[in-house]
């Protein structure tokens, strides 16, 4: 299927602005021995758009300007593992028990962003997203106010009318199966600031429902209603409505019907679902019926940038995850 324009404009736009920051980004890849990481990582060094590090010994064939750490060797190993133990030492954890987990590619990297050592880490290859996730959680703080992680799938369209020029945010398809309204008005704000700092415009937030502002009554709508007013209690600034339809948060002529004077239906660039079923199977129709592109899928509610390439994917996928997490991280 063709790569949808605002795809390709937005890639080209964001790896110009990577390779003019005064500081190139480190992002590190915990699977170093997985080909398509290789492939990625070496278009990396080679188009001067961040410093790929690479967990594992070097193979035979690697890829020049890639800097490989084997954990087993790494003088580093030991002040991550004092990192982690005192990060888990209260639930039990042993000091001999953190300089094996310390050790472990997953939570190496992790522990190498915390530690400041590098700026976000991009994994998932080949461990399982739980794993992954695990990993992440155990290494790298929530942000302060949140209480959950959650994700963000970064996906491009054929029509820029739709979204940001094309590039629309969906939340959360990856992590919470059903949120409460407290946790949906969580995933709300912290889309919107992935939204601000990755695709580097305002967010405007739509709560999706099968109803629009009570055009139906049901408890889940309810939930959706809840949200909105715990997010405008708690960040009144951010531009967001609900609930509304799908139609009517995306279309103009749909969102001035059915919800006339709102800022945000008929251009929301930013689209919070009710659940984990709704969020994955509408990113996965979006790709697959309607010719569009994920582009990244990016873990929210942390310090530090995290982001998953799933176990299917392609040196392209793990390439632009990269770039995207790098987007992320804060500095000149």
């Amino acid at each position: 299927m063709p790569v949808p324009e605002s795809a390709a404009a937005f890639m080209s736009a964001q790896i110009a602005r990577l390779r003019n920051l005064t500081r190139k980004r480190r992002i590190v890849f915990p699977e170093g021995d997985d080909t398509r990481v290789l492939e990625a990582a070496g278009r990396l060094a080679r188009e001067g758009v961040l410093e790929p590090v690479l967990i594992g010994k070097p193979p035979a064939n690697a890829p020049g300007g890639v800097t490989f750490i084997d954990p087993a060797t790494s003088p580093a190993a030991k002040k991550y593992a004092a990192i982690y133990y005192d990060r888990r030492r209260a639930k039990g954890l042993t000091q001999m028990e953190a300089e094996a987990i310390a050790r472990g590619r997953l939570h190496f990297a992790a522990l190498m962003v915390t530690a400041g050592d590098a700026d976000g880490v991009v994994g998932s290859a080949v461990h399982t997203t739980a794993e992954f996730v695990r990993s992440v959680l155990q290494s790298i703080d929530l942000r302060p106010g949140f209480r959950r992680l959650s994700s963000a799938h970064i996906m491009a369209v054929q029509d820029r009318q739709y979204g940001h020029r094309g590039l629309l945010a969906f939340s959360d398809a990856a992590i919470i199966v059903v949120p409460t309204a407290v946790e949906l008005a969580e995933i709300a704000i912290a889309t919107a600031i992935t939204v601000r700092a990755v695709l580097d415009t305002e967010p405007l937030v739509a709560l999706l429902s099968f109803s629009t502002k009570g055009s139906a009554k049901h408890r889940e709508v309810d939930r959706v209603v809840a949200a909105l007013r715990y997010i405008r209690e708690r960040a009144p600034e951010l531009n967001v409505d609900g609930e509304l339809q799908a139609d009517a948060a995306l279309v103009a002529s749909v969102g001035r019907s059915k919800s006339p004077g709102s800022t945000v239906a008929g251009h929301a660039n930013t689209l919070i679902f009710p659940d984990l079923n709704s969020a994955n199977i509408g990113h996965k129709l979006v790709e697959r019926l309607g010719d569009g592109a994920l582009l990244a899928v990016l873990l929210q509610g942390i310090v530090k940038p995290a982001s998953i390439i799933p176990r299917g994917c392609t040196a392209e996928d793990a390439f632009n995850t990269a770039v995207i997490t790098a987007l992320q991280a804060g500095g000149a």
